[in-house]
């Protein structure tokens, strides 16, 4: 078996892990900022929730339903997001979208974590928009986020 087989028996791995055992799906219930998103090319929809104090994102949770590769991609990142920096969370969604179109990433000082299991994405590219639902919608919630402490 190749190196390359078995990396790509690991993601898969990876990725059904996440699947069938999401980190993070569920409800914040106290002061979060709610964002719905919804693929209608394939009926992905997904509601995350985020709770930023003081710049960073403090927590972060999902529901909602759709393919093995949108909601494992949900739990990575409510799992990679909490703790960080609001700039720093926005960065690293522009690195994803990068990495699963196949482009170089700009910054190596990421840790993509189990993230890195996505990067298979980019030879189907039909499946993009859902592995980057979920990151669309963190960008969407903490682009509001930074209006509104700006304002």
């Amino acid at each position: 078996m190749s190196l390359d087989n078995n990396l790509d028996t690991l993601y898969r791995q990876v990725i059904m892990d996440h699947y069938k055992n999401p980190r993070n799906r569920g409800e914040i219930t106290d002061g979060s900022l709610t964002v719905n998103m919804n693929n209608p090319t394939c009926g992905d929809r997904i509601q995350l929730q985020l709770k930023v104090e003081g710049g960073n994102v403090s927590d972060a949770k999902f529901s909602g339903e759709g393919c093995s590769i949108s909601l494992s991609s949900a739990s990575m990142m409510t799992q990679a997001v909490k703790g960080l920096p609001i700039e720093k969370a926005l960065s690293l969604s522009e690195q994803f979208s990068k990495l699963v179109q196949g482009n170089d990433i700009d910054d190596e000082d990421l840790d993509f974590g189990d993230i890195e299991a996505l990067q298979g994405v980019s030879k189907f590219p039909a499946r993009i928009k859902c592995a980057t639902l979920a990151w669309k919608a963190l960008e969407k919630g903490l682009n509001e986020e930074k209006e509104e402490t700006t304002e």
